[in-house]
């Protein structure tokens, strides 16, 4: 039991009549705790809930960081109690951890692995996050309309695999033109200038795994003009 800020003894109620006490006569309870008192004790719990959701996903205070803009030192006190929660830290590690405000200041579900994916429209693609740490390795549902043709092919840090779910896709990667199926795969360095999207008139979607280091996918894409 836990402590009792009026003193009762644990084999007794604080609802029950003292020894020799009239039972008829009405006790006094011990009175409720403070809102501020909760409030405390809430916040006491989120440090520790930090640094257990952090490590069950295996993130470095680095790469949290890194993620949020919150510097390492900051992280670490709060995760240790010795700085206190507030909304504006609260909101981006609820974002980077891709839970609910609600998941790091209260008891978060357990025993349901299920991802809560919500579709985000990024201009002609529709993404589904499917991972929910930040991190070296991201996962992601591409759904990408079609496009009257290729634009410019870009570069960025990273390294790319996709995979093909339904339609047919159109990687354009430095100086090579291939189409991946359904079913098919490819990865890239994405320092190379590359584009993709969809091959024909219909849409594509895709499975995309993008990390700053990976392991490599050993896939074969066929080049355009091959099969076709």
């Amino acid at each position: 039991m836990d402590d009792d800020p009026a003193g009762t003894p644990p084999d007794r109620p604080v609802d029950a009549p003292a020894s020799g006490a009239s039972p008829g006569l009405a006790q006094t309870q011990a009175p409720a705790p403070a809102p501020d008192q909760i409030y405390d004790r809430v916040l006491a719990e989120v440090g520790p809930r930090l640094r257990r959701l952090r490590q069950e996903r295996g993130v470095t205070l680095a790469a949290l960081s890194e993620a949020t803009g919150i510097s390492v030192s900051t992280l670490s006190r709060l995760e240790s109690g010795g700085r206190r929660a507030t909304l504006e830290l609260l909101l981006p590690l609820a974002q980077a951890h891709q839970v609910p405000l609600d998941e790091l200041v209260g008891a978060p579900e357990v025993g349901d692995p299920r991802i809560r994916a919500v579709p985000q429209r990024r201009g002609r693609m529709t993404v589904v996050p499917l991972t929910r740490q930040p991190g070296a390795l991201q996962a992601f549902k591409l759904v990408i309309d079609p496009v009257a043709g290729p634009s410019e092919q870009r570069v960025h840090e990273g390294y790319e695999w996709l995979y093909v779910l339904s339609g047919r896709l159109r990687l354009l990667l430095a100086d090579r033109d291939v189409v991946l199926r359904a079913g098919e795969a490819a990865e890239f360095d994405t320092r190379l200038p590359h584009w993709f999207g969809p091959a024909d008139r219909t849409p594509v979607e895709v499975l995309s795994l993008f990390g700053r280091q990976g392991e490599r996918v050993h896939v074969r894409a066929r080049p355009r003009g091959q099969g076709d």
